[in-house]
């Protein structure tokens, strides 16, 4: 990159989100093999952290390499087989992702299909469960990053397992931005990424396995379909036997580390309350500032803000402005919401106050150029922000 000049952009789209210092810095300390034991005791105090972040014992807990769609792509190869029946919840973009990832490996998916910006109820999930006895597998999003809709999960584990199946919940973007209590939950199989609340760069997907997930990985009736996704061959090398199966991205452990080393000395309960409170935050400033919320505020999601695009405004032109005249990252609508709402990420470092008052003053100067006229937010956000948690 001699003489390119990267320009410093404030992340608040649906992910990558800004990076501290600290984990940058991280990434620049010398380089270590992959077999090396000193690399090796990093990965096993990343193994640690992550278990405490994800609020489980489970032994198997590491950071997959590649992004998040990577872990998706690990799990589903792991954990579903051809022919089996699998219970996918598709109430965004991602769940209509692992459906199709289900799909490629000719499981047999069964949809429960529920509009944008909604969630799905557990009744739902028990009539199709029900209705099909034969299911060894149920997929649901927890955070949908495409409609902001936060997933309730409460007595799911337990239908599930009432029947005989697991259940994997994608947490991408959730993980350390709210709690995600792998055990106290009862989920099997997590996975997650690192670019959005952990606070690091693209490229790891962190995810855990439990014991009842690793004894229907055991008994596969055909091998995993995939070399390099194959969990118990990764299994040897983070265990005690070291065993070579692939390059880790070393660099990116470092950055990992760092990251969630920042996340423990801020105190999980801490990190997680400067989300939702930054978050409660901005839907006031947004609301004050007479736009709409896509998603009514019992299951709204506070890492990641949906907001309708007023009437006349041209979405693209927007955030084209807001990224060239202000320096700020925000993201369009997906699928149906294409050219509907805009996506603010309130994750990692990016869950900042100032950070937010920034973005809404920016904003509404850009919707100014579009001969929108808007009050302000500012007042609103603020006291907001004063009277969290005393109410």
């Amino acid at each position: 990159m001699t003489g390119e000049v990267v320009p410093d952009r404030l992340l608040l789209g649906p992910g990558p989100s800004p990076v501290s210092d600290r984990v940058r810095l991280a990434m620049a300390q010398p380089l270590l093999g992959h077999m090396d034991p000193a690399f090796l005791a990093i990965v096993d105090n990343v193994q640690a952290k992550l278990r405490r972040v994800f609020g489980t014992a489970n032994d198997l807990t590491f950071p997959v390499s590649g992004t998040g769609s990577a872990g998706m792509e690990m799990c589903l190869a792991n954990f579903v087989e051809p022919g089996d029946g699998v219970v996918v919840i598709e109430q965004g973009i991602f769940g209509q992702r692992m459906a199709d990832a289900a799909r490629r490996l000719r499981a047999r998916v069964i949809s429960i299909e529920v509009p944008f910006g909604e969630m799905c109820g557990l009744d739902r999930l028990v009539e199709t469960l029900e209705a099909h006895p034969e299911v060894k597998l149920v997929a649901v999003v927890k955070a949908e990053t495409s409609t902001g809709v936060l997933q309730p999960l409460a007595g799911w584990a337990d239908e599930v397992h009432r029947r005989g199946a697991l259940l994997l919940v994608d947490a991408v973007t959730a993980l350390g931005g709210l709690p995600v209590d792998v055990d106290a939950m009862g989920l099997d199989i997590v996975f997650s990424g690192t670019q959005k609340c952990l606070g690091a760069p693209p490229g790891l997907a962190p995810m855990t396995a439990g014991r009842k997930a690793l004894d229907r990985l055991q008994q596969r009736r055909d091998p995993v379909p995939s070399w390099y996704f194959d969990l118990l061959a990764i299994s040897q090398y983070l265990g005690k036997t070291r065993a070579y199966h692939h390059t880790a991205p070393v660099s990116m452990i470092y950055a990992l580390d760092e990251a969630l080393t920042s996340i423990l000395e801020e105190g999980l309960e801490e990190t997680w309350n400067r989300h939702r409170q930054v978050a409660v935050s901005l839907w006031a400033g947004l609301e004050a500032m007479g736009l709409r919320l896509m998603v009514p505020a019992e299951y709204r999601l506070p890492t990641v803000a949906t907001v309708e695009i007023p009437a006349g405004v041209d979405e693209g032109r927007v955030r084209r402005q807001l990224l060239s005249r202000y320096g700020i990252e925000i993201a369009g609508g997906l699928g149906p919401w294409a050219g509907q709402i805009w996506r603010i990420g309130v994750m990692g470092q990016g869950a900042q106050l100032s950070h937010m008052m920034r973005f809404l003053t920016c904003l509404r100067e850009c919707l100014a150029f579009e001969g929108v006229s808007l009050p302000s937010g500012l007042a609103a956000m603020e006291e907001a922000y004063g009277k969290w948690g005393r109410d």
